[in-house]
């Protein structure tokens, strides 16, 4: 898959036989994303609380997707995420999650992108939001990084530079002094824009 794009009515998948894990401190949320993917056909779905219920799960069972919130007591959904990466069953090592976050500042964002997951989306999460992230990992050719630095699905950016015949200045360029960097919270697609790999010339 070249990029992302929006989901078109003739957009199909069967999803009836996928194993889902979410995990969520938060029943409601839980609730709230079971009753999303239910929708989409899917028929097996594992929640839990906590990320250490989460564990036990992933290392008897074989998943297929996993959507886990970030930010949750005593262990967060970044090292929910390492864990997979690095420590669970060679079986879902590899699995695609998506981490939700009500929390998009650009440093979170590239935080969970560093811990390995695929996609971060922002809450409140919207049934077409999720299913185009789900369609997006089946789709997409990103290649699996397993260093001493980092294990996940590709990082690399294609690096374009300035627009041909150009100084490499663009009229929208900011200039003079920059104040006080403060954080805000990104909109879903600004996120995506640092989840859109491309090759990079080595």
């Amino acid at each position: 898959m070249s990029g992302h794009r929006s989901l078109l009515d003739t957009d199909k998948a069967n999803l009836e036989r996928v194993n889902f894990l979410v995990v969520d401190d938060n029943p409601m949320f839980l609730d709230i994303i079971a009753s999303s993917i239910t929708s989409f056909g899917v028929r097996n779905i594992f929640k839990c609380g906590s990320a250490r219920e989460a564990k036990v799960i992933l290392q008897k069972t074989t998943m297929d997707f996993v959507i886990t919130e970030a930010q949750m007591p005593e262990e967060d959904g970044y090292s929910l995420i390492r864990w997979i990466r690095r420590d669970s069953s060679d079986a879902n090592r590899q699995v695609p999650v998506v981490l939700v976050t009500g929390h998009t500042r650009q440093s979170m964002v590239l935080q969970g992108r560093d811990c390995g997951a695929h996609f971060t989306v922002a809450k409140p999460v919207t049934p077409k939001v999720l299913l185009e992230r789900i369609f997006w990992v089946a789709r997409e050719s990103r290649g699996f990084i397993e260093c001493e630095s980092y294990c996940g699905p590709d990082r690399r950016y294609k690096r374009l530079g300035p627009p041909f015949g150009t100084d490499g200045r663009r009229a929208e360029d900011v200039k003079g002094e920059l104040g006080v960097p403060v954080e805000a919270n990104l909109s879903q697609e600004e996120i995506d824009s640092f989840m859109v790999p491309a090759k990079v010339a080595i």
